[in-house]
């Protein structure tokens, strides 16, 4: 059982799913256990992002309707086992947004991510909108763009596999006008960009001054327009990689925003740019091309969050004395060839001894390999525990190797994953013989 809980700018949406896993492994061959299908059980009404100000989340209200939620769908929270609680867009820059994730987290089980950044969310969103699938299954190159109420967060795709993520500050709440059209809000991200004042009631013109601004700076994300002046403005600095143009055969929208280029909704609908902003797009370069919307639009974060935010690691995984499930482990990626020094250095800096060290590994490694990488990582980490995670299907016999050196220390070994830097890791409880994990970023901003 997975829930997916997504705290977005404009909205906020809860799923739950049921995720199979199955054995892809012959009878006499090691396990290779993946996820094989997804199934959504319920969908919660999306509700707008209730807030007490314009700089702070209420975390209770919020707390209070996830529990009515789960009341609903006839769910208890000891019978969640993995998903993601997530804080998305300019709420994950909210004064509060540090202990309202804390709040949340707790409506499920205990293998459940809390976190934002707009990293993870560019990979959630085009995963549950489809975009994903749908490079993999015609083999097309696909930009996807998940457009909300505070944020645009970019995937670029090849075959199948994500390749580059980005997020750009375009979306349709950076202006909120009240019920007789007059400015309630206008965010840091474009007031020095406009004119614009609290109170007044602006003229079309003024607002399509803005949402042309907005789809300009999409385009030229999608390298389909030279660099705007004001693109560095709205590049959002939480990233890990700021974004560089990028042409792809497809461009697949997702998010409140996509909803709102195809269908017509009234001007002030929604007491902001969306509806603008997506007629903007529509009538831009975005659209002149091959374009999609995607399989689910204002649900794709939620329905990435609650149905993709997992993985497993390979099957053959060494565990001695690490307890599960473990959350927000920090990465660091170690330097190749692996020395003592590097492994000491890399538990410099950080709160806890719980550091994953992550490299790539040997494929096919001799015995002798083997033993010197054990003892490598052995001195350089001392009395530290051991997290580390490789790429190659190296795991078992590593651990077992560093074991056989200091049978006292906590060590686990995973492999068949990788992680980038700077990002956090979550393990759950073996499922089979492999492990649940979760790469995540924890990213917010005051």
């Amino acid at each position: 059982m997975s829930v997916g809980l997504d705290v977005g700018t404009t909205t906020t949406q809860l799923i739950l799913s049921r995720l199979t896993v199955e054995n892809k492994g012959g009878a006499f061959s090691v396990p290779e256990m993946v996820i094989e299908g997804r199934e959504l059980l319920y969908q919660s009404p999306v509700i707008f992002t209730p807030l007490v100000s314009n700089d702070r989340v209420d975390g209770e209200q919020i707390a209070r309707w996830v529990a009515e939620q789960y009341a609903l769908a006839g769910v208890l929270k000891s019978q969640v086992d993995t998903g993601a609680v997530i804080i998305t867009g300019e709420t994950s820059r909210k004064e509060n947004a540090r202990e309202v994730l804390s709040a949340l987290s707790g409506f499920a089980g205990d293998f459940v991510v809390a976190t934002a950044g707009p990293d993870l969310e560019s990979v959630l969103s085009a995963k549950g909108a489809g975009a994903t699938e749908f490079s993999e299954k015609t083999g097309l190159s696909v930009l996807h763009m998940d457009i909300g109420g505070g944020t645009s967060n970019l995937s670029f795709i090849q075959n199948g596999k994500i390749v580059r993520t980005g997020c750009l500050n375009v979306g349709g709440r950076l202006v909120k006008l009240d019920e007789n059209g007059a400015i309630s809000y206008i965010s840091p991200v474009i007031s020095p960009l406009c004119d614009l004042k609290i109170g007044e009631i602006p003229t079309d013109v003024q607002l399509s001054q803005i949402t042309d601004m907005l789809a300009q700076a999409l385009e030229t994300a999608a390298n389909l327009r030279p660099e705007t002046p004001f693109f560095d403005a709205f590049t959002t600095k939480e990233a890990a990689n700021p974004w560089s143009p990028v042409k792809a055969d497809v461009i697949s929208f997702s998010g409140g925003v996509a909803d709102c280029i195809e269908t017509a909704h009234g001007k002030n609908a929604f007491g902001d740019l969306g509806v603008l902003l997506g007629k903007a797009i529509q009538t831009s370069a975005l659209c002149k091309g091959q374009y999609r919307l995607g399989e689910h639009t204002i649900r794709a974060t939620v329905i990435g969050a609650g149905c993709h935010s997992a993985q497993l690691s390979g099957s053959t995984v060494f565990l001695s004395g690490v307890e599960l499930p473990k959350q927000n482990l920090p990465v660091v990626q170690l330097p190749m060839p692996i020395t003592p020094e590097a492994v000491a250095n890399a538990y410099l800096g950080q709160d806890s001894d719980a550091v994953v060290l992550a490299f790539p590994g040997e494929q096919s490694p001799s015995y002798a390999s083997v033993q010197d990488l054990a003892k490598t990582l052995v001195a350089g980490s001392g009395d530290r525990d051991l997290y580390i995670c490789l790429q190659a299907d190296m795991a078992k016999a590593l651990g077992q190797a560093i074991f056989l050196l200091a049978p006292g220390k906590k060590c686990l070994c995973i492999d068949r994953v990788i992680l980038t830097p700077e990002s956090y890791l979550d393990l759950g409880a073996p499922i089979g013989p492999a492990l649940p994990v979760v790469v995540k970023t924890l990213i917010l901003s005051q």
